[in-house]
């Protein structure tokens, strides 16, 4: 198995993530599950989704990250 090497810091990484587009105006934004756990842990993530006052929701390998303080409903 190859060795997987992180090319930013994890402050970097979790800033890059807050800083598009998307996010900046409230928007959603998605990861791999994969990528967070290699870029900065899911702990870590979580924690800075609260701190913003975010939500976040884990759909199979999927993060997704609300940037805003709506509520968020399961439709069906």
């Amino acid at each position: 198995m190859p060795q997987v090497f992180r090319t930013v810091s994890t402050k970097l990484w979790l800033q890059q993530i807050f800083d598009v587009k998307s996010a900046r105006y409230g928007g959603v934004v998605r990861r791999k599950l994969r990528d967070v756990e290699r870029n900065a842990g899911l702990t870590r993530l979580q924690a800075q989704v609260l701190r913003r006052g975010d939500h976040t929701v884990l759909n199979g390998e999927q993060v997704v990250i609300f940037c805003n303080n709506e509520p968020v409903s399961l439709l069906c």
